[in-house]
């Protein structure tokens, strides 16, 4: 800590004490241990079914409940990053990049006090494969060639030849023309 002085230290413990004190205070207002995130979906949104009337409602509760579960995991995150970054002011070793063991400018302990790494050596948190489905693991490749042609001579209903097909099979609005009849005598 010999780059950092003491009144530079007393500033970023106030500021990572203060966001501690933040977060604290929202895990214990939205009473995070007793949120019934971890109960049933029925049981946490007071539904005596979790069979609603539309769909769309549980879809809907289903996405509040994951977006709440995911910042309370960030948030969560955070706070263990700041209680992590106290400790490290108590032992002596805030300020210095736990990979590298070089100083860490204080310009950037400003930005995020909580930061164990200098800038070279924060790590990729986008690292290939990382964000990738885990079924890819297991899956093998299809074989070469396959899908090609897949479209040749398909010769379907596409989006511009769907309806004049279908509308010579006739309308509701208009008569239906028998099998072997064209429209043109059924006119006659």
């Amino acid at each position: 800590m010999n780059h950092l002085t003491d009144e530079q230290v007393a500033t970023l413990q106030k500021s990572l004490e203060e966001r501690k004190a933040e977060l604290e205070s929202h895990f214990t207002q939205n009473n995070a241990e007793d949120s019934l995130l971890g109960d049933s979906l029925r049981v946490s949104t007071g539904e005596l079914s979790s069979a609603d009337n539309h769909p769309a409602d549980v879809g809907t509760e289903t996405f509040e409940r994951s977006r709440d579960l995911a910042i309370n995991a960030s948030l969560n995150d955070e706070l263990e990053e700041i209680e992590a970054a106290l400790q490290r002011i108590e032992d002596g070793t805030y300020g210095i990049c736990v990979i590298s063991k070089e100083e860490i400018p204080y310009e950037r302990l400003e930005a995020i006090p909580q930061t164990p790494y200098a800038v070279n050596h924060v790590p990729d948190r986008n690292a290939a494969g990382s964000d990738r489905p885990v079924e890819e693991q297991v899956m093998t490749r299809p074989p070469s060639g396959a899908g090609e042609g897949r479209q040749e001579n398909s010769g379907r209903f596409d989006d511009a030849g769907a309806w004049e097909a279908a509308e010579d099979h006739g309308t509701a609005s208009s008569p239906v023309t028998p099998p072997g009849q064209d429209a043109e005598e059924q006119d006659a």
